[in-house]
């Protein structure tokens, strides 16, 4: 399957492993860039702008295909020194980078001058606008039904893919609630040109996370995931678990007066915590809607090839069916 996507980035499906905070190590991002996709190494994960160049050659020993990494511009209690993490991109010979949160405009001359190809995260058609005339090379466009932070506009992907089609010019992929198949058909039918997957990949045989985490996503469904910082307009969404049900909590009680300070035990050091000593309840960390559709825990490979071929015989069969006066009474749950 060729798309805008395939071919910017020279990966052979279109789809992409979103950046995830302490999932998106090289184990990770190899393993999806050997089946074909665009693996992301998680830039913020790795402390130092030298611990990521170290992971960046770790990745490299791994796969001799096309991997990105992840740079997310977001609030944070210390400034990470991003242009020494770019630097450490550069001198990786990496040619993508995702970047996610605030405005990656004052870094775009050093991304591209090294001629690295810009994906940026956007919740709406505004800010896909800004990413475009900024000079991003394409867009990810995470709907409202996405892991981590969705915006503040609540829009789903069934409006604003379409409506990123009615207004982009440069390519775009789906992200949010992508998880199949069916998923990846879909957003190609409504403009996208491949897929972005953060929940679903974290629940392969490759993720580098403990294994309570992926039983955790297999026995969670769409109804397990939670808002929280609403107030602080830095929305997240994550699954439900006891520390996130005392965030909630903390939440009511301050109201509009709400700091993050007031959440900094729920909110900050989790990641670790939970991704690699499973501590299930230990905070809020990101998880989307998507939890609904996994129900199993394939590798990395067998995922994709799996994609791929549900996705071919849902166009070659299933669609041309019905205009071929064809049509299915029940279908069978797909595997996501």
């Amino acid at each position: 399957m060729k798309t805008a996507i395939t071919e910017l980035f020279g990966i052979q499906h279109p789809i992409i492993q979103g950046g995830m905070h302490y999932v998106g190590f090289a184990e990770m991002a190899a393993a999806v860039s050997n089946a074909g996709g665009l693996g992301i190494i998680t830039g913020l994960t790795q402390r130092t702008p030298e611990l990521l160049a170290k992971e960046i050659a770790r990745c490299r020993d791994m796969t001799d295909k096309p991997i990105g990494v992840n740079l997310t511009f977001l609030p944070s209690f210390t400034a990470p020194p991003y242009p020494e993490y770019i630097a450490a991109i550069r001198e990786g010979g990496v040619k993508a980078v995702e970047t996610a949160g605030r405005s990656p405009e004052q870094y775009m001359p050093a991304l591209k001058a090294a001629g690295i190809k810009v994906i940026h995260k956007c919740t709406s058609v505004r800010h896909s606008l800004k990413a475009e005339k900024i000079g991003c090379d394409a867009v990810s466009v995470d709907g409202f039904e996405c892991g981590g932070h969705p915006g503040e506009d609540d829009i789903p992907n069934m409006i604003l893919l379409p409506r990123a089609a009615d207004e982009l010019t440069i390519p775009f992929v789906a992200s949010g609630g992508m998880a199949d198949a069916r998923s990846l058909v879909a957003a190609l039918s409504m403009g996208a040109a491949g897929m972005n997957m953060g929940t679903r990949f974290i629940a392969t045989k490759e993720a580098p996370v403990h294994a309570n985490v992926k039983q955790a996503l297999l026995d969670a469904d769409e109804l397990d995931t939670r808002l929280v910082m609403r107030a602080l307009r830095n929305t997240e969404r994550v699954l439900k678990n006891k520390g996130v049900d005392e965030l909630l909590e903390i939440e009511r009680e301050k109201g509009a007066r709400l700091k993050i300070e007031d959440i900094h035990e729920q909110v900050a050091g989790v990641y670790p915590r939970v991704m690699i000593e499973g501590e299930m309840n230990a905070g809020a960390w990101s998880c989307g809607m998507v939890v609904g559709l996994i129900h199993d825990i394939p590798t990395v490979k067998e995922l994709i090839d799996r994609i791929m071929a549900e996705a071919e015989a849902i166009i070659r069969q299933r669609l041309t069916g019905f205009l071929d006066g064809k049509f299915e009474i029940t279908a069978a749950r797909a595997v996501a």
